[in-house]
């Protein structure tokens, strides 16, 4: 065993340890209704106290147990499929990093603490993208971290907010933060960092961009870390978000970014942008039921989408690497004959996924529609959840038609076949949770039983809107968009909807690179024009004028001074 496979594997086992250590804790705290709250006083000088706070609940517990499991099965999965690159050790400190950065953002009740994570994911994620040092990566890596600074900036203005209130711990607070106006200005800033964490609208594009970066971090990333740092934030903040009235705003937001990523995923053949926008959307689902109140709610589909998520990118990352790095689905099929065990897990994170009776998806999902269902909720809001939950079918199976279906596109001869042992070890742990997780959560979250009662039309509309809405992704699938070039009569229509409704090239061109190029004229006509002309260099350039014609003056007419001289000495001498 070389050297890096000894890291890899030191790595998964203190990962894989750690999870099943929280995981126990978890279930501890939440039986017996228990939170740890932990003061560490790293520095005590005069009057001045710097104190490191930890708190440790149930929530906190379950959440890192599930990023370490998660991390520690990427880690192990990553042996395989970064097996030839020469910075394999580099790759996984820096995962271990984001991992370690994600830890202090959920065991923190301080947003000074909160800060150190928060910026950490940020500053990791971005070394991740660039991972693979081309051109696309670094546009991709750049979007991602100028999206995810404008949320830092509103971090540290609620932080400045915050000494309003004496201290930074805003866990002692949240119940008394009624209607003032700091407690407003804080919450809104708050709300406005973890859309940009989180991905929604407007500052979306930079999701389906970070797809540049390799797909172990993908699965990784788009499961239990960075996406859903802002959820997470937003269930700590939901008191003062509900006291202050801000939950209808939340609400549309997410519900317009689930509605535009389902929709855009059904117009999308990269597989992995694909597997993005989805996340996207469940983004958008756990937003918007956290601005109704349901933060367990929340919580719970957070954890169950982080198991299928996480299975679904590994078992694209099979495919991908495989296939010689092709990630468009079109040329992918039959791909139950060459992968029959990665394709086994596809399809079960697929079903997930589609909130399928007794996967992990289905506990979180149906019980989030059957809450909206019993909430007194708007027409739109309505169409927002039951919609969307169809679109994810739709796009769901269209996926499935594509990579299971028809014939295989790609290569004439190729050596593909499962018998990769660390990826196949690691879907499988995966797998095994993404199964049984999210009947394993619901005993323990929800311990008390409780019946919701509805209409039999109500009750089998979420099952109903995922059928219609597979059954419609499986007949678009079939339809040949181009006989009768019925493409291009609707091409602006395909175009909009399959860009996010332009938002990358809005945020590119019209929020990064418009300032920009601003900056830069601002700079060659003022810094380095108008200011140069009038300052240092318009100075240097008269004062070198003179000093050359007084020079000529000298070299040039010195004997005509002393001739002069001689002359007035004489005519003086003279007179």
């Amino acid at each position: 065993m070389n050297w890096r496979l000894k890291i890899c594997f030191i790595s998964f086992i203190f990962l894989f340890l750690f999870s099943i250590s929280f995981f126990l804790l978890g279930l501890y705290l939440c039986l017996v209704n228990l939170t740890y709250f932990i003061e560490w006083e790293v520095l005590s000088l005069n009057s001045m106290n710097v104190v490191m706070t930890v708190l440790i609940d149930w929530m906190s517990s379950l959440f890192m147990s599930f990023v370490l499991f998660i991390s520690s099965m990427v880690i192990f999965y990553s042996n395989d499929y970064m097996e030839g690159d020469v910075y394999k050790v580099r790759f996984i400190l820096l995962v271990l990093m984001f991992v370690l950065s994600m830890m202090f953002l959920i065991i923190s009740p301080n947003l000074i603490s909160i800060l150190l994570g928060w910026d950490g994911l940020g500053l990791i994620s971005y070394l991740l993208v660039i991972y693979y040092q081309n051109f696309k990566s670094y546009n991709a890596g750049m979007l991602t971290v100028l999206s995810n600074r404008l949320g830092d900036v509103a971090f540290l203005l609620s932080i400045a907010w915050m000494l309003n209130y004496g201290s930074w711990n805003y866990v002692f607070y949240l119940d008394f933060m009624n209607d003032d106006f700091e407690a407003k200005i804080i919450a809104v800033f708050m709300i406005f960092a973890a859309m940009t964490k989180s991905a929604q609208i407007p500052f979306s594009s930079w999701l389906p961009a970070a797809m540049a970066a390799p797909t172990p971090v993908s699965a990784l990333v788009h499961s239990s870390t960075l996406v859903t740092a802002g959820v997470y934030l937003m269930i700590r903040f939901n008191v003062l978000i509900m006291n202050m009235d801000l939950g209808k705003y939340l609400l549309f937001i997410g519900g317009m970014t689930m509605f535009m990523s389902g929709l855009g995923a059904n117009f999308e053949f990269d597989l992995k942008k694909i597997i993005a926008l989805s996340t996207l959307s469940q983004l958008g689902l756990m937003m918007s039921i956290l601005s109704m109140g349901f933060l367990d709610l929340a919580f719970f589909h957070l954890l169950t989408h982080a198991l299928f998520k996480a299975l679904l990118f590994m078992c694209a990352g099979v495919y991908i690497h495989n296939l010689g790095d092709n990630q468009d689905i079109r040329y992918m099929g039959s791909m139950v004959y060459f992968f029959p065990l990665t394709s086994s897990c596809f399809m079960i994170s697929n079903l997930a996924l589609c909130g399928f009776p007794f996967l992990a998806g289905f506990y979180s999902k149906d019980l989030i529609l059957e809450m909206c269902l019993l909430s007194n909720l708007n027409l739109i809001s309505f169409i927002f959840y039951f919609f969307s939950t169809g679109l994810t079918a739709c796009y769901t199976f269209r996926l499935i038609y594509y990579t299971m279906s028809g014939s295989f596109n790609t290569l004439s001869s190729g050596n593909m076949s499962d018998e990769g042992w660390f990826m196949l070890k690691g879907m499988f742990s995966m797998m095994f949770m993404a199964v049984i997780g999210g009947s394993l959560l619901s005993w323990v979250m929800f311990n008390t039983p409780s019946a919701i009662n509805l209409p039999f039309y109500f009750k089998i509309l979420a099952l109903l809107v995922s059928l219609i809405g597979a059954w419609f992704g499986y007949q678009i699938s079939q339809f040949d968009f181009s006989s009768d070039l019925y493409g291009f009569k609707f091409l602006f229509s395909f175009s909009f909807f399959g860009s996010m409704w332009f938002m990358p090239f809005i945020s590119t061109r019209g929020v990064y690179i418009m300032p920009i190029y601003s900056g830069k004229n601002m700079l060659t006509s003022f810094d380095q024009g108008w200011c140069e002309y009038m300052g240092g260099q318009g100075i240097y350039k008269t004062f070198s004028n003179y000093s050359l014609l007084n020079q000529s003056y000298q070299n040039n007419y010195f004997k005509i001074y002393l001739l002069f001289f001689f002359i007035w000495l004489i005519v003086l001498f003279w007179i």
